[in-house]
């Protein structure tokens, strides 16, 4: 069976079934089209140089963009996509909040070996075709003539480096291979067949494997060897390495190797890339540009190598200050860090600034999800939050459909965090479970519990003699959480709880978490509402420390057993084991009769205590930038938020005057 890319979908927004990998499968990149237009190798469209490049390409600093792109390179063809056929030029305006969120031009960028369309298909990206053997056998093709950022190819060497001097080296890599990696402990067998070929092999099938390359922040199997070799021990030996870390002041060869192996954070303007805008700002910095990557590997019909906008700026700015300086006109595309409740503000400011407010739903399960930590430390709380009456006495609790009309106008649904309507496991009476507005039963539940001594307050006392008071921490990114846990507080006085709210940083979250300190946190909810079967349900177990409902479960799962503890609930216990058999099974109906079961264990037992959902995600867009989906569905993964819209296609009407302003600026 042959998957060839579907970009007529490819700026709907919408969902549909996952094409499922059986027997011998080949995802081809577009090959057919590449043949009508450009040929295999053999050009039939003339290429076009981006201008920005025209001065270097005169000067012989770089080749022209015949030399540039590989031979089979990724051909969008924008009518078949239902977009338009862009022109070169202009400055791309985002703001972010933190200097680390240069990492998010990775995320938008989305160029991976393999990616998702808007579909939830997976197709080669980077890898011009990649062929399945019953989900065990991989074999990676690359394009010819594909080069790094600085002008090196990009070959199996790059993989090499990372499977055998990097993986394979236990000072670099001493807990082993990457989970997604490995199959029931096994690694897989990698052969490196040619200069374009590579192989992974393992015994079982390992469906973690395309959804990892394919990720938000993805797996990546690959380095630059031509550029981190001079940081690797093994290649420039011990006396070059040591006067090196003593020169560059790190503590040891490792450290140095990690200093500059930066893929992800893109810290570092020096490591070549294979993005479409590559970062040409040396941190720190409260503005980053990212220059167009002049070895892209994506090409129009009409002969345009990708992108069609020369750089992006990224402005640093508080994350408070963000809608303002949104409404004020200060980005071209905007959604991080803008909230529903901006909504008013920023659509009164629209015709004058000169932009549009657009609204795209959320992939989310839940917009606000409260999530009980079962692995706190405090054992009277963590003996509460294991019984799950009082987790649904919780949930019954919450008058959602206060908080959907107080929070969100009445256009959000008051429903518990499950899938979502537009998945083929959506169920609707699961998103009702537990999510009703009851407070009788959920005073009868928690008086079930024993916890029927109050104090003067009307606040119920724990077995200890201590008042029922909760501590809900916040990442504080998303104040819209603050607002409904001030509305939550109310509901919980009412069956004698008492909540307060405490906001933090995400990273010190996360390591509270981690360590126990936390009893209950607030986040959004299932991070793919719209999987399919063939999508992993393992969000749905303990199987990562981030999981704010059982984070030292998820330790122990993510570390294979060398950290953490395992799980001793008897549902948390079924809900890994349905997860190993839906990662043993490629047969896609036994696949759905385990999602389900998940599904109805976590609407029962309510892990995740969800608030609301359909809650639309506001993006901002300028008038003058085209290509922008009016309607899509906005979620970091699968999505990696703009990724899947392909932003290299974006491009703006008038560039020329967007690179003057641009130019100004600098």
């Amino acid at each position: 069976m042959t998957m060839a890319a579907d970009d007529g979908k490819a700026m709907n927004g919408g969902r549909s079934k996952r094409t499922r990998c059986n027997g011998r499968t080949v995802f081809s990149a577009a090959l057919a089209m590449a043949g009508l237009v450009l040929g295999l190798g053999t050009a039939t469209a003339e290429m076009v140089e981006p201008p920005v490049l025209a001065k270097a390409v005169a000067a012989g600093d770089l080749p022209p963009v015949e030399q540039r792109v590989p031979e089979e390179p990724l051909i969008l063809d924008m009518g078949a996509r239902g977009v338009e056929t862009g022109t070169y030029g202009g400055t791309l305006r985002i703001i972010e909040a933190q200097a680390k969120d240069v990492r998010r031009m990775v995320v938008y960028g989305y160029s991976r070996l393999a990616g998702y369309t808007p579909d939830q298909n997976i197709e080669p990206d980077l890898a011009r075709a990649i062929d399945i053997e019953g989900e065990r056998i991989f074999t990676i093709r690359l394009r010819k003539g594909h080069r790094w950022s600085d002008g090196a190819p990009f070959t199996a060497e790059d993989f090499r480096y990372y499977w055998e001097d990097l993986i394979g080296d236990a000072e670099l890599t001493p807990h082993g291979p990457p989970r997604e990696l490995m199959v029931d402990g096994e690694a897989p067998k990698v052969t490196f067949v040619d200069d374009l070929t590579i192989r992974y092999e393992w015994s079982k099938p390992n469906p973690f494997f395309l959804p990892a390359l394919a990720g938000a922040q993805p797996l990546d199997i690959f380095r630059p060897a031509h550029y981190l070799k001079q940081f690797h021990r093994k290649h420039v030996g011990e006396a070059a390495i040591a006067k090196l870390v003593e020169k560059k002041k790190q503590r040891n060869w490792v450290a140095l190797h990690f200093k500059y192996d930066q893929s992800y954070k893109n810290s570092n303007p020096d490591m070549p890339s294979l993005q479409p805008w590559v970062l040409a700002t040396e941190p720190p910095s409260d503005r980053f540009i990212f220059a167009r990557n002049p070895y892209f590997h994506r090409v129009d019909t009409a002969g345009h190598q990708l992108p069609y906008i020369d750089d992006v700026a990224m402005t640093i700015a508080s994350s408070r200050l963000i809608p303002a300086k949104t409404g004020a006109g200060e980005a071209d595309l905007q959604a991080n860090y803008l909230s529903f409740g901006n909504y008013a503000f920023l659509k009164r400011a629209a015709d004058r600034q000169k932009y549009e407010v657009r609204r795209w739903t959320s992939g989310k399960g839940s917009k606000v999800a409260l999530f009980p930590n079962l692995n706190t430390a405090d054992p009277v709380w963590r003996d509460l939050f294991r019984k799950a009456d009082f987790r649904r006495a919780l949930s019954l609790g919450i008058n959602r459909e206060d908080i959907n009309q107080a929070i969100y106008y009445g256009l959000a649904r008051p429903v518990t965090d499950t899938v979502l309507e537009g998945s083929p496991l959506y169920d609707a009476e699961r998103t009702r479970r537990f999510a009703t507005y009851d407070p009788d039963r959920a005073n009868a539940l928690l008086d079930g519990l024993g916890l029927t001594e109050r104090n003067s307050g009307g606040i119920r006392l724990l077995p200890d003699g201590r008042p029922a008071m909760l501590v809900v921490e916040t990442a504080g990114e998303d104040t819209e959480q603050v607002d409904v846990l001030g509305l939550i507080t109310e509901d919980c006085r009412k069956i004698g709880l008492q909540i307060l709210s405490k906001p933090t940083e995400r990273d010190t979250l996360s390591r509270r978490l981690a360590s126990g300190a936390t009893q209950m946190s607030v986040w959004t909810g299932l991070e793919n509402a719209y999987p399919t079967p063939m999508t992993s349900p393992e969000e749905l177990a303990p199987t990562n420390s981030e999981q704010g409902e059982w984070p030292v479960w998820g330790m122990h799962y993510e570390t294979k057993n060398t950290m953490g503890e395992a799980p001793d609930l008897a549902a948390a216990e079924t809900l890994l084991t349905l997860n190993a058999a839906w990662q043993a099974t490629t047969d896609e109906a036994e696949k759905t009769r385990i999602w389900k079961e998940m599904l109805a264990i976590n609407a029962d037992e309510v892990f995740r205590i969800g608030i609301v959902s359909g809650v639309d995600q506001i993006v901002v867009v300028s008038d003058r930038l085209r290509n922008v989906p009016d309607k899509a569905v906005f979620n970091w993964d699968p999505g990696a938020f703009f990724g899947v819209y392909r932003p290299e296609t974006f491009f703006f009407q008038d560039p020329d005057i967007e690179q003057a302003s641009a130019e100004a600026v600098r």
